[in-house]
C-alpha cells in the first residue's frame, strides 16, 4: 500500500476500511437503538407526516396516479401501453416482505429505496418504476411519502384495469437510511441454492425455513418462480409457497386469492440471455444515477426486457381484471419449455382459440400464455386445486378473496385501524388488524386515579408483582408492525394467559386481585376504568413507591383510556407469534439457543423504542425491584430489594467482586469476593454485557457515580413511559 493511500485511509467510509465490525465481528453493537435519527430526515424535528397529509388533495392524487398508468414514457415504455402490471408487482414487493416472525419488512417505511431491497434480483427493473412516479412525488413533496406512493400506486393500478379493491389507508412514514436491524438470511450470494436458510430436506420430509425468514432465497421476495433452487416441481414448489406465505401470515386460501389475482395482470420479463445485463442499481456507476440492470441487448426495454428470466404473460387480457388466469390454466395441458434468458417455464402443448397473448409493443409477436412452476402449483397441490376449482366456478368469491388479500398485504404492517389515515379507508375491520374498543364514557381523572393507587398498593399484591404484570402486558410491543402492547388487556385472554413467560411470573393471579378491584371500583357508577389501564397504573403505582422508598419523590406519568379487548376480536394464531422467547429486561429466556441473550436484549429493546440509556437504566431499575422471571436472583445486586436504586450499576462496577462462568456455555455467571472467595452476587450474560461492553459500560459508570442515580432514575421512567404507552396510538 502507498504512503498517499495510507494518509487517506480517513476520508475512506466503507466499513471494509474502518468499522469495528470487521475487527470484532461478533461484538454487541446498539446501533439499531438509535437508527433513524431525527437529524437524517431532510423535514427538520417538528416535521409530522400524517398532519402533513391532511393538507393534500387525495381526489387529485388519486387521477394523477390514475393518468400515470397509461402515459407510457420512451424511456420505460410500458406494457400494452399500461403500467398496471408494473405497479402492481412494485406494490406487492414493497409489502410484501413483511414477516409475521419478527413483524419485519414490509412496506410502511419506504426501504425500497435503499439497499439491499433496490438490489435485490427479485426487484428487478423497480428502479424505473420509482422514477416514473418522481414526478407525481414532486408535485406533492412532504405532503406524501414514498412509502405510501409505493403501495397506493399499486392499489390504484388494479382500479384502473376493472378491479374494485377494499380500499386503501395512508400514514405510512418514509425512512432515510436503510434499517440495520432486519436479518435477511445467511447467505453471501444472490439466488444461493445452497439451502442455508433450511434445515431438513424435502427427502425427508423435514425441510423448514429458519426463523424469522419467510423468502425462501436471498435476493427474493416469496419463492423461486422456477420452483425451489430452481427446480421445475410444482408440489415441491407448493410446499414452498405454503410455508413462505404462511411466514408473511396469509392462509392457504389467500395465498390463492392473490397468486390468482396479482397475475390476472401483466407479464413476467425473461426476452434475452442474462448475460445482457448490467449491475444493479447499488452497484452502478455514478453516471448511471442509481439506474440499474442496464440491458444492452437491442433496445433494452419494452419486448426485449430482461428482469426474472421467465418470459411471458399469464392470460390473454393482461390489462384487464376478468377470471382468465384460472380460465388460461385450466383450459391447457401444459409442457416445460425455456425462455430465451433460459429459465424454466410452462407452456401449453397447443393454445386454443382466444388464449393467444397479444403483441406487448408494437412490431412484437403474439406469444403463448405462460406460467411459472408456482403458478403450477396452484393446480397441482391438492388443497390449492380445491380453492382454484371454486375460485374458477365463482368469480365473484375470487374478487372478494383477493380485495381483501391484498388490502391485507399493504396494510399487515400498519397496526390497528385507527392508525389508518384518508378518506379510502375502508369502513369493515378485520381480526388481524388487533383493534381494540373505543372509549366510551368519562374519563378517570386525578382524582380517580389517586384513588386506583392506593387502593392497589394497598391490595396486598407487592410492588414486584405490580411491576410484573404490567411489564408483562405492555413489552408484547413491537415497533415494526405496531403490535402488542398493554391496550386490549389481552394478557388475559388466550394465548397470552398461558404464556410460559406469564404463567412463571405468576400475572395470572395479579389480573385475578385486579379485576376485583376494578369491579369494585366500576361499582360505584361514575368514571369507569378498564382492566388494560389497572394494569399498567398498578405497575406505575409501585415504580412510584420504589423510588419513594430509595428517597426520591417522583410522578410517573400516566395517560388513561386504554380498552379491554375480547376473545372474539383476538386472532389467536396471530398472537402466538408476539410470544416472548427472550426478555432480558426480566432475566428470561425459555431455551438457550444459537443467538447470546446480550443480542436478544438490543433487538427487544428496538422493538420497544428505547433508547440505550433507557434501556440500561431499565435493566437497573427492573432487577433491583425483583422483576425477573423465577426466583433465582440473577443480576438483583442489592441488598435493599424493592426500592429504586442505582446499585445494580454500583455494584456491578465494584472491582472487589471477581467474575467467573459457571459451566462452559458460559450463560450463567458468579460473582465471589476477591479477598475471601465468597459467594456475593449472581449474573446472566444480558446482566455482565453492562460491564463488557465498552458503550454499556460507559453508560453504567455515569449512573453509579456521585449523582448518577437521579440520572437513571430519570432514564428509568422515560424508557417505562414509553413502553406502558408504545401502543397508544389514539395519544398520537
Amino acid at each position: 500500500m502507498s504512503d498517499s493511500l495510507s494518509a487517506e485511509w480517513g476520508s475512506l467510509t466503507s466499513a471494509e476500511f474502518q468499522s469495528n465490525e470487521k475487527w470484532w465481528p461478533n461484538s454487541l453493537n446498539l446501533r439499531i437503538l438509535h437508527q433513524n435519527h431525527p437529524d437524517s430526515t431532510p423535514f427538520g424535528p417538528e416535521y409530522d407526516y400524517r398532519k402533513a397529509f391532511t393538507g393534500i388533495d387525495v381526489d387529485a392524487l388519486t387521477r394523477d396516479v390514475d393518468a400515470l398508468m397509461t402515459d407510457s414514457q420512451d424511456w420505460w415504455p410500458a406494457d400494452w401501453g399500461h403500467y398496471g402490471g408494473f405497479y402492481i408487482r412494485m406494490s406487492w414487493h414493497a409489502a410484501g416482505t413483511y414477516r409475521v416472525s419478527d413483524g419485519r419488512g414490509g412496506g410502511g417505511t419506504g426501504a425500497q429505496r435503499y439497499a439491499p431491497l433496490n438490489s435485490w434480483p427479485d426487484n428487478g427493473n423497480l428502479d424505473k418504476a420509482r422514477r416514473l412516479l418522481l414526478p407525481i412525488k414532486q408535485k406533492y413533496g412532504k405532503q406524501i411519502s414514498w412509502a405510501d406512493l409505493f403501495v397506493f400506486a399499486g392499489n390504484r393500478a388494479l382500479e384502473t384495469m376493472g378491479f374494485r379493491t377494499a380500499g386503501f389507508a395512508f400514514g405510512r412514514a418514509d425512512i432515510w437510511a436503510p434499517e440495520d436491524d432486519i436479518y435477511w438470511g445467511p447467505e453471501n450470494e444472490w439466488l444461493a441454492v445452497h439451502d442455508e436458510r433450511y434445515t431438513g430436506s424435502f427427502e425427508d420430509g423435514n425441510r423448514v425455513l429458519d426463523n424469522p425468514l419467510a423468502a425462501v432465497q436471498m435476493g427474493l421476495i416469496y419463492v423461486n418462480p422456477e420452483g425451489p433452487n430452481g427446480v421445475p416441481d410444482a408440489l415441491k414448489s407448493a410446499q414452498d409457497i405454503r410455508e413462505t406465505f404462511g411466514r408473511m401470515a396469509m392462509n392457504d386460501e389467500e395465498t390463492v386469492a392473490l397468486t390468482v389475482g396479482g397475475h390476472t395482470f401483466g407479464k413476467m420479463h425473461g426476452a434475452v440471455t442474462p448475460d445482457h445485463h448490467g449491475p444493479e442499481p447499488e452497484g452502478a456507476s455514478l453516471a448511471d444515477q442509481g439506474f440499474g440492470w442496464a440491458n444492452k441487448h437491442e433496445k433494452g426495454l419494452g419486448e426485449y426486457t430482461l428482469t426474472s428470466g421467465l418470459e411471458g404473460a399469464w392470460t390473454p387480457t393482461p390489462t384487464q381484471w376478468d377470471n382468465k388466469y384460472l380460465e388460461t390454466i385450466f383450459s391447457h395441458e401444459w409442457e416445460l419449455v425455456h425462455s430465451p434468458a433460459g429459465a424454466q417455464q410452462w407452456q401449453p402443448t397447443e393454445v386454443k382459440p382466444g388464449f393467444m397473448v397479444p403483441p406487448v409493443a408494437e412490431g412484437a409477436p403474439e406469444t403463448p400464455p405462460t406460467m411459472s412452476t408456482a403458478d403450477m402449483a396452484m393446480i397441482t397441490d391438492p388443497a390449492y386445486l380445491e380453492i382454484s376449482k371454486r375460485f374458477y366456478e365463482n368469480p365473484d368469491q375470487l374478487a372478494d378473496a383477493f380485495a381483501k388479500a391484498w388490502f391485507k398485504l399493504l396494510h399487515r404492517d400498519m397496526g390497528p385501524a385507527n392508525r389508518y389515515i384518508g378518506p379510502q379507508v375502508p369502513s369493515e375491520e378485520f381480526l388481524w388488524q388487533d383493534n381494540v374498543p373505543a372509549h366510551e364514557g368519562p374519563m378517570i381523572g386525578d382524582a380517580e386515579i389517586a384513588e386506583l393507587k392506593s387502593t392497589v398498593l394497598d391490595s396486598g399484591l407487592s410492588g414486584a408483582q405490580l411491576i410484573k404484570a404490567a411489564w408483562a402486558s405492555a413489552s408484547t410491543y413491537r415497533r415494526t408492525d405496531y403490535r402488542g402492547g398493554a391496550n386490549g388487556a389481552r394478557i388475559r385472554l388466550s394465548p397470552m394467559s398461558d404464556w410460559d413467560v406469564n404463567v412463571a411470573s405468576g400475572v395470572n393471579e395479579v389480573i385475578s386481585k385486579l379485576e376485583q378491584i376494578q369491579a369494585d371500583f366500576n361499582g360505584k357508577g361514575g368514571p369507569q376504568v378498564s382492566l388494560a389501564d389497572l394494569i399498567v397504573l398498578g405497575g406505575t403505582a409501585a415504580v412510584e413507591a420504589a423510588a419513594k422508598a430509595a428517597g426520591h419523590d417522583i410522578e410517573v406519568p400516566f395517560e388513561p383510556g386504554r380498552t379491554d379487548a375480547t376473545q372474539e376480536n383476538t386472532d389467536v394464531d396471530s398472537f402466538q407469534w408476539l410470544e416472548p422467547k427472550a426478555d432480558g429486561f426480566r432475566n428470561y429466556v425459555q431455551k438457550m439457543g444459537a443467538v447470546p441473550t446480550e443480542h436478544l436484549l438490543i433487538d427487544k429493546a428496538f422493538m420497544l423504542n428505547l433508547t440505550a440509556p433507557q434501556m440500561t437504566a431499565l435493566i437497573g431499575g427492573l432487577r433491583v425491584l425483583g422483576a425477573n422471571v423465577g426466583d433465582e436472583g440473577y443480576g438483583e445486586f442489592t441488598d435493599r430489594k424493592g426500592q429504586l436504586t442505582n446499585d445494580f450499576f454500583v455494584n456491578l462496577l465494584d472491582m472487589r467482586t471477581k467474575w467467573a462462568a459457571v459451566g462452559e456455555a458460559e450463560d450463567v455467571f458468579e460473582g465471589r469476593d476477591r479477598s475471601s472467595g465468597d459467594l456475593k452476587w449472581k449474573a446472566t450474560r444480558v446482566d455482565l454485557v453492562f460491564g463488557a461492553n465498552s458503550q454499556l459500560r460507559a453508560l453504567a459508570e455515569e449512573f453509579a457515580a456521585a449523582g448518577g442515580e437521579e440520572d437513571m432514575i430519570r432514564h428509568f421512567v422515560d424508557g417505562w413511559f414509553v413502553v406502558m404507552h408504545n401502543d397508544r396510538f389514539d395519544l398520537d
